[in-house]
């Protein structure tokens, strides 16, 4: 009986220890206004990226109650810096952090500057269904009413749910779950800077309460093509702003540096100037890869809509603004240089 009843209470004490058993969450830190600081609660001039990973841990000790959490400096710097070779390195890290059983998600502190390009690039290149989930802030952390630690501590709620897995990348800002496809900064200062105008938040998270109402529907992480492992450079993709009385010497000078593709961001439907129009025409018989998107912030740019896309070997970008579609671009010329096999990647993810 004594035997017995020890057998019972062992089973219980491995049973109650798995219910408790927390999730493992590590976050990466690139900089960024989370991580910075200034020298006035009530002056918006700081320093970008001056808080290191565990500072802005410990900033949130609430977040060790929800998970076992780890953190690791990959960059320190404001995300208009953001560059190639920090997303190569970051994105490499992930898929080499998710790839092991005792890291069940990844929450990734970043600049909102350059969150809706870096997130978008992991969206393509890192494979795995584990929560991959971006925070940001728009008030350094010596700002009054910061939102860096409320945001964090929701991005760390996002990571360990398990509707996120699958769901591909997301970002969480000011208590919104956006698609990292589809989220865009549309405000250079306020805390309800990020929206995602051509589909609308997937979610929202309100102290810590998960609740997802849409799931991504284009291909991405553990679907996509694009092997970061394969990938260590990329390629020159320039964008080009489209307005009234344009000319053509950005074209050719984005030519002469050696650009591989442009992403000519148009007019309305993504409709260049004549002359420009014509510039980039020439640009694609020299073989450079010429999409065509809009200035305008939402909706698709149409295949054959004013433009003859087939006369001048134009490519469209649906309904990806100008930095998404570079990202894209980039990662599909590291495979292709077909105009038609690039094209169908833009309706793909």
């Amino acid at each position: 009986m004594t035997k017995l009843l020890r057998t019972v209470a062992l089973f219980a004490f491995i049973g109650t220890s798995v219910l408790l058993a927390k999730p493992n969450i590590t976050i990466l830190a690139t900089g960024g206004t989370i991580a910075g600081a200034g020298d006035s609660a009530v002056k918006s001039t700081y320093s970008a990226g001056a808080v290191t990973i565990d500072k802005l841990i410990s900033a949130v000790p609430s977040i060790n109650k929800m998970a076992n959490i780890k953190g690791e400096q990959i960059s320190n710097i404001g995300s208009q810096e953001m560059n190639d070779k920090v997303w190569l390195k970051l994105a490499k890290r992930v898929n080499e952090l998710l790839k092991k059983d005792d890291v069940d998600g990844v929450v990734i502190t970043h600049g909102t500057d350059t969150m809706e390009a870096t997130s978008y690039f992991l969206d393509l290149t890192v494979k795995s269904k584990k929560p991959i989930v971006f925070v940001g802030a728009m008030r350094s952390g010596s700002s009054m009413s910061a939102d860096g630690p409320m945001n964090i501590y929701n991005a760390v709620s996002v990571a360990i749910n398990k509707q996120t897995y699958g769901k591909g990348v997301v970002v969480v800002m000011n208590d919104e779950i956006h698609s990292a496809r589809e989220v865009t900064k549309v405000n250079t200062s306020m805390v309800n800077a990020f929206a995602s105008p051509n589909t609308g938040r997937i979610g929202t998270v309100y102290y810590g309460n998960v609740h997802y109402y849409m799931t991504p529907t284009r291909k991405n992480t553990f679907q996509s093509e694009f092997d970061i492992e394969k990938i260590n450079s990329l390629p020159r993709v320039d964008i080009l702003y489209g307005h009234a009385n344009d000319s053509d010497i950005f074209v050719k000078a984005a030519v002469k540096a050696g650009a591989k593709g442009i992403i000519h961001a148009g007019m309305g439907n993504g409709n260049p100037y004549p002359t420009t129009q014509d510039a980039l025409a020439e640009a694609v018989k020299e073989g450079v890869i010429v999409a065509r998107t809009s200035r305008v912030g939402s909706g698709r740019t149409n295949l054959h809509g004013e433009v003859d896309d087939e006369k001048y070997g134009f490519i469209v970008t649906d309904n990806l603004n100008a930095q998404k579609a570079r990202i894209l671009l980039m990662l599909g010329l590291t495979k292709t240089h077909d105009k038609k096999e690039l094209q169908d990647m833009y309706f793909k993810y």
